[in-house]
């Protein structure tokens, strides 16, 4: 039997910003020239976002209890220790609400819950997300679980593909899979233009699924197949490593460059048939990279329609955001029986992890 996702929960943090409101403060740092501050206004200007959520109230000009991370329109750089006590504190409520979310509309209870899958790249802790579910969720103490860490924006795809991989095996299993990435708590206030492209598109958000045999009373998301391929170029060009005062991206502008070279081939060899894809799904890790994508494929402009909503209300919130476009798929009453879904996402490597989905529809 196939294994289905039944429902999709998200969750957000209560401090939504305006993209205006971080590109002024950002390009105000202390020893930005007019270059950098062009730089800055140009890549936020560009990023296609309207508003981001961060779980740093001080990035909107507000008070808060958490981490400092300001004084005045100074950014300050508190070191990694302190940032990831900050992702300890916050991080689980966000893991827990998409989860309750997810179970809620699932047709499960808690108690059915037999695998948890965890995923994050922007903080690390034990005994950390996966057993902190358990306990705030009130699962089972024999629920098995996982954690998918470090692997970037693509790891929403390969947390489905374990997720399927268990229900296959088990058709008895019902797998939670949940997302949660805080982004924000490591904003680097560096006038290097890859720290600027970073600050100008990640955000904080999470993500659940949940994944079971499933059946023609519930709506969801077939998963029927799943694909992995490392390009030939962006190894340096891509990454996530460990700072003393933070997470730090490098992300240059050849990735949406690779990206659009290489796709087209990707996609016909974990995708197949592209005139069959009826919707698609693609992590939108920036405009440019959707530009790029809807290009090289040849897609017409509404195709990439959801990626660019997702991306607009809420940036990049790494591996949570296929989540929801994949939560905003399945609620899309014009996607019926049958239809099938095409998800792309890239990560580190340059890494693309893909899926091939059909949309199922309710028959009782």
């Amino acid at each position: 039997m196939t294994a289905r996702i039944l429902s999709i929960g998200t969750a957000l943090p209560d401090t939504r910003v305006e993209q205006a409101t971080l590109r002024d403060l950002f390009a105000a740092q202390p020893g930005f020239d007019r270059k950098s501050q062009r730089l800055v206004g140009a890549a936020f200007d560009a990023a296609a976002i309207d508003t981001r959520h961060v779980v740093l109230p001080q990035l909107a000009g507000r008070a808060g209890d958490g981490l400092g991370v300001r004084d005045g329109d100074t950014l300050l750089m508190p070191p990694t220790g302190a940032r990831n006590d900050e992702y300890r504190r916050t991080a689980p409520a966000l893991f827990a609400e998409a989860s309750r979310a997810a179970i809620a509309g699932s047709g499960y209870g808690r108690d059915a819950v037999t695998h948890v899958v965890t995923v994050s790249c922007t903080g690390m802790f034990a005994p950390g997300p996966d057993y902190h579910l358990v306990r705030d969720l009130g699962l089972s103490p024999s629920v098995e679980r996982y954690h998918l860490g470090f692997i970037g924006c693509a790891a929403a795809i390969p947390a489905l593909r374990l997720a399927a991989r268990i229900v296959t095996a088990d058709p008895t299993a019902v797998v939670l899979v949940a997302c949660a990435e805080l982004c924000s708590l490591h904003w680097q206030t560096s006038s290097h233009p890859d720290q600027i492209v970073a600050a100008s598109v990640f955000a904080d958000g999470a993500g659940a699924a949940v994944v079971a045999s499933g059946d023609s009373s519930h709506d969801g998301l077939d998963l029927d197949g799943f694909a992995t391929h490392v390009t030939d170029e962006g190894e340096k060009d891509m990454a996530w490593t460990v700072g003393d005062s933070g997470f730090e991206m490098t992300l240059t502008p050849e990735v949406p460059r690779i990206i659009g070279r290489e796709i087209s081939a990707i996609a016909a060899d974990v995708v197949g048939d592209l005139d069959r894809v009826d919707a698609w799904a693609v992590h939108p890790g920036g405009r440019s990279i959707l530009d790029r994508v809807e290009n090289a494929l040849g897609l017409d402009a509404a195709a990439l329609a959801p990626s660019r909503d997702v991306l607009r209300r809420h940036g990049n919130m790494s591996s949570a955001t296929l989540l929801f476009i994949l939560r905003d798929l399945l609620a899309d009453g014009a996607r019926i029986e049958g239809d099938q879904v095409a998800a792309l996402a890239f990560g580190p490597g340059l890494t693309v992890e893909a899926a091939k989905i059909t949309v199922r529809r309710a028959t009782a």
